[in-house]
């Protein structure tokens, strides 16, 4: 009973209160004697198994009264807005308040710099004056959660830009009753970075079991709402100082994200490659979409989702730029058509085919990303793959955009490069490409996996000015970005593509920027132990081979490649012997089952009599079997006759011709390359398996069911081996075991068993100790080009390093007196980099130590003076347009020392660069 109820009958005791409702009784309840009866219990209520009739007893007595009341009690009315339009609009006001707020924030920074990052209740926040307001609001910070009244200025514009003004970030645009403090938000965001799998829903329970209160569902979405905003606020404060630097270009951040690549530097050396990098496709980050989780499931379309304009990034490449470079022929037909292209990695790679991954699921909406990183490892593009696998355009769109920003020379490595070069060339992008002279690579370990024709022309080993890069740097992006996989498969688009930016903008600057010197230190130190070791080992096996000119590596590797081409195809003519040949044997095997047929005859005596209509069955079957001999027989010697008119054969061939046998070894010889392609397909799926089971990430259910498929695999290799034997053995080849099998590190060594008209073992290039010995001596080639890059790249850091702090601080430096709120947002931008110059000076100084070191560590002038570059002049911009009013701070009277810190920062910079010059000339003299 409810209390509604529980008073409508007790207005049935009270006598005033009955009289008052008496125009509302009905005629069934006339009786106040009936009401007490029924609450002493002296009168029983029928109350059925569906209930229901206190409801309607007291809706009987009161009527109007009732209804009124019941609807109070109730509640409001109905709500018929779903999420999106709640969010909607949620968003909007935030988005009018967002100015306000930003400059509420930056006050607030500036106010409170330097505090080593005291707690909301552990600051003390004072009235700003007489005229001030007071707002109560529930307050989460880390440690402690409580009402706490903040007040309210007459200068603050709204309520939510007074609680920001206070280093709150409010749940609600208009009328906050919640607020979550910028620390605790701060510490989620930064660790949900290095830690992906953290859940909001995770962090605010382990707020509450701090706090000593119980998890409320409606916490986490408040906290949500929060984290957005502090998101957008850093968004824009990030605009607003990125044009206060002049750097608010188009694309400015994409040709300025890796210093070692970018900041080119004059007198360099030249180079093949201006800039490498690699492009690959990962379905990790799948998203299902909203329809299906509504259960609507009949109307998927592949229309894009009306909420993706709410968010914008500028990796990003929108969905409308991609569906550009998607033409009919790359996504209603597949981009591979092998009787004229010929490309010879089809079968091997299931991503060539467009037919296999234009479709997906339709539970996802995004079935994965398609980024393109340096070779240094910085996120350069993102692209949303929208049900569909790696599809060919997105590769495109990723070339197109890196072709507009960085212009002629690059070398792009993606695990299909060799068909995408046709694709590239065959489509609109093509001749644009082939003027700036863009190279389609192959990455290292996926080329081993080519066909070998295709690695002699794509190896990472044997392409020219490619030095030791391997071009896997997706692969290695990929295996850090798959633990954002359980946190975006169910979100929206906008929380998705929000998770994604951030974590590669993260990973960009505080992992691939940390680690940038440490990586050219490690790759200088891999190019000299390759020269040295190398060079003692090439020596020695050019001794064995009697070979006196390195140059003969070259064209040892030029006949192998005309070699192999001379394998790719039978002569149409061979092929039509064998036809026949396969025609002649099938015709003598239909010729000797009819006359097998037509010799036997059935002797019936009196013993074996059998009825006549069983005799009559068999003489039926009997006829039948003829007549299909015979027309078998017919059939293949119709065959072999028009064979002949083809062949111009006169004579037909038999078995003891010497035309007879040469075809049959031509059969022999296919049956043998059939079965060594079944091995090495199989084999080619044991390798990528075994790497699977090696990966991070993968799944202890996954590792079970590779570990099981690597089982059936082994038997399966094991059965193909047999028929391989079998068909070696025919021919007098070699055969194979499966130890040795198991442990090809390289699929080119199937292709060298292909030959079967010659023996390719009696070729130079083809024995054991040529082959090492070519591959050692390209990789001494690519060490020296490693070598030489890396000399160029160093000497770009140094320099990007004190031209990058000379800049901003000189720019912090315009500010200073008119915007010091702004200006310290700009000294806060300088350190996100600035941070680890310590730790890049102290690999500098490791590489200047490394013996075999032949580079420079003095700074060089950058050929990039330009507006916003970092060897360029900053210019004051005027700033009243963004915002709305000027950002009023208090002045501490710390100005002038941090000016005596920064020029003394910029002088120490300059002279650590000197010393560890000094360092490498007394190193070089010695």
């Amino acid at each position: 009973m409810t209390i509604t109820e529980r008073h409508a009958l007790e207005a049935l005791r009270d006598p005033a209160l009955n009289s008052a409702a008496d125009g509302h009784v009905g005629g069934d309840y006339e009786s106040d004697r009936y009401g007490e009866m029924v609450l002493d219990g002296t009168e029983a209520l029928d109350v059925s198994h569906a209930g229901g009739e206190f409801q309607e007893l007291t809706r009987g007595l009161l009527g109007d009264f009732w209804n009124s009341t019941s609807e109070g009690a109730r509640g409001k009315c109905p709500d018929y807005r779903t999420f999106r339009d709640r969010s909607t609009k949620q968003m909007a006001a935030f988005s009018v308040q967002m100015g306000a707020m930003a400059e509420a924030y930056m006050v607030w920074s500036f106010k409170h710099r330097g505090t080593g990052g005291k707690g909301f209740f552990d600051s003390d926040e004072s009235c700003d004056g007489e005229d001030t307001k007071l707002l109560t609001v529930l307050v989460l910070d880390v440690f402690r959660a409580e009402k706490t009244s903040v007040t309210v200025a007459p200068t603050d514009c709204y309520l939510t830009s007074a609680l920001v003004r206070h280093g709150l970030i409010p749940c609600s645009p208009i009328t906050p009753k919640a607020a979550v403090t910028v620390h605790a938000l701060h510490l989620y965001h930064t660790a949900r970075q290095h830690c992906p799998h953290l859940s909001i829903q995770g962090y605010v329970k382990s707020l509450c079991d701090m706090h000593g209160v119980p998890f409320h569902n409606h916490r986490s979405r408040q906290f949500s709402i929060a984290l957005d905003v502090y998101l957008q606020v850093l968004a824009f404060i990030s605009n607003l100082v990125h044009r206060a630097v002049q750097r608010d270009q188009p694309d400015w951040r994409l040709k300025h994200s890796c210093p070692p690549c970018t900041y080119k530097l004059q007198d360099e050396p030249e180079m093949r490659f201006a800039m490498l990098f690699a492009q690959d496709g990962n379905d990790s980050l799948k998203r299902v979409a909203t329809r299906i989780l509504d259960g609507d499931i009949d109307h998927v379309t592949a229309s894009p989702p009306t909420s993706e304009c709410t968010f914008h990034h500028k990796q990003y490449l929108t969905r409308e730029f991609v569906d550009k470079f998607a033409s009919e022929r790359q996504t209603g037909h597949s981009i591979i058509d092998e009787d004229s292209d010929g490309n010879l990695c089809a079968e091997r790679w299931k991503n060539m085919k467009d037919n296999a991954t234009q479709k997906m699921w339709n539970v996802f909406d995004e079935s994965g990303v398609f980024i393109a990183v340096c070779r240094h490892g910085f996120c350069l593009l993102i692209a949303d793959m929208v049900q569909s696998g790696k599809q060919s355009k997105y590769a495109l769109a990723v070339t197109s955009k890196l072709l507009d920003a960085f212009g002629s020379d690059l070398g792009g490595g993606y695990d299909i490069g060799c068909r995408f070069k046709t694709t590239l060339a065959t489509s609109e992008l093509g001749e644009r490409a082939r003027s700036l002279n863009y190279t389609s690579l192959v990455n290292a370990f996926h080329g081993h996996a080519h066909n070998r024709l295709c690695q002699l022309d794509n190896l990472t080993t044997y392409v020219e000015g490619l030095g030791l890069e391997d071009l896997e740097g997706c692969e290695r992006a990929f295996s850090k970005s798959n633990a954002l996989a359980s946190s975006t498969r169910y979100a929206s688009i906008f929380h998705r593509r929000q998770a994604i930016t951030c974590y590669f903008e993260h990973n960009d600057e505080m992992e691939v920027y940390a680690n940038l010197t440490k990586f050219l230190l490690n790759n200088y130190k891999q190019a000299l132990d390759t020269l040295s070791n190398g060079r003692a080992t090439l020596d020695r096996l050019m001794g064995e081979l009697g070979v006196t000119d390195p140059a003969t590596f070259k064209i040892w590797l030029d006949e192998e490649r005309v070699y192999l081409k001379s394998l790719m195809r039978e002569p149409p003519e061979e092929t039509l012997q064998m036809e026949y040949w396969q025609r002649l044997v099938s015709l003598a095997a239909s010729r000797q089952d009819l006359e097998t047929i037509l010799s036997t005859w059935t002797i019936v005596t009196a013993q074996n009599v059998a009825p006549i209509c069983s005799d009559s069955s068999a003489t039926r079957k009997r006829e039948t079997a003829c007549r299909h001999a015979q027309e078998n027989y017919e059939k293949d010697l119709k065959a072999v006759q028009e064979l002949e008119g083809r062949l111009g054969i006169t004579r037909r061939w038999v078995p003891e011709d010497e035309e007879w046998q040469a075809a049959a070894r031509l059969v022999a010889n296919r049956k043998y390359q059939c079965a060594l392609d079944n091995v090495e397909r199989l084999v080619v799926s044991r390798i990528f398996e075994l790497s699977k089971m090696n990966q991070s990430g993968t799944g202890y259910k996954l590792r079970k069911h590779i570990g099981k498929a690597l089982q059936t695999r082994s038997a399966a290799i094991r059965a193909a081996l047999t028929q391989y034997n079998t068909a070696a053995k025919a021919l007098g080849r070699r055969t194979l075991e499966f130890d040795e099998v198991v442990e090809y590190a390289f699929l080119s060594d199937f292709d060298l068993l292909r030959d079967t008209w010659q023996d390719v073992s009696t070729r130079l290039w083809a024995s054991p100790a040529a082959r090492l010995a070519i591959n050692t001596y390209f990789k001494l080639c690519r060490a020296e080009e490693e070598v030489v890059r890396l000399n160029v790249e160093i000497r770009r850091v140094v320099t990007y390093l004190v031209d990058e702090d000379r800049y901003l601080r000189a720019c912090e430096a315009l500010y200073q007196d008119a915007n010091p709120a702004l200006a310290y947002q700009i000294s806060r931008y300088r350190t996100i980099r600035s941070q680890f110059t310590p730790l890049h000076l102290r690999s500098l100084e490791k590489i200047s130590r490394l013996s075999g070191f032949n580079g420079m560590l003095t700074p060089g002038v950058s050929v990039s003076r330009g507006m916003g570059d970092s060897a360029g002049i900053p210019k004051r911009v005027c700033m009243d347009a963004v915002l709305s009013s000027p950002l009023v701070a208090t002045d501490d009277g710390e100005d002038d020392a941090d000016e005596d810190a920064d020029e003394n920062h910029t002088t120490t910079l300059e002279e650590r660069c000197e010393v560890l010059q000094n360092i490498l000339s007394v190193t070089m003299d010695s």
